[in-house]
């Protein structure tokens, strides 16, 4: 009786031991979504900032910020977390942004912005398609079919 009472006992230790590491042996066949949370921005809007841009034209640009500072207007946080359902890897991004009255101050975060940051809005010049040292203008072209 004693073997068999061993031989039992080591059976249902197996069978226990093998149950809870299942769940561990299995993990990768459930499926977990992936979670997104806060403000999904590119690097192409945040380099879009310039500094004294309103807060109406940071919002068109960025979107509603997830929060703002409670007791004064002028701090306003965006912040993304990304949690993988597949290994459980974890992207997090903050830019915050400080603001002087209505006015575009600082922006501090994990985000690069553009060398022409420091240029305000106005002063900003659109970005050509050729320069005028590629091309010929209009009158010197007509100069040379003549």
């Amino acid at each position: 009786m004693t073997i068999k009472r061993r031989s039992l006992t080591l059976l249902g230790a197996a069978a226990l031991t093998l149950s809870l590491s299942g769940c561990s042996v299995f993990d990768w066949l459930i499926y977990k979504p992936d979670i997104p949370q806060g403000n999904y921005m590119e690097d192409q809007q945040v380099e879009k900032l310039r500094i004294d841009m309103t807060k109406e034209q940071v919002e068109y640009v960025l979107g509603r910020p997830v929060l703002r500072d409670s007791f004064s207007d002028n701090i306003w946080y965006y912040v993304y977390h990304y949690k993988s359902g597949r290994d459980a890897s974890i992207i997090h991004k903050e830019l915050i942004l400080h603001f002087s009255g209505d006015n575009l101050v600082e922006v501090k975060g994990d985000y690069d912005l553009s060398e022409e940051f420091t240029t305000p809005l106005e002063q900003s010049k659109l970005p050509t398609l050729n320069s005028i040292d590629d091309t010929q203008s209009s009158e010197q072209r007509a100069k040379a079919e003549q």
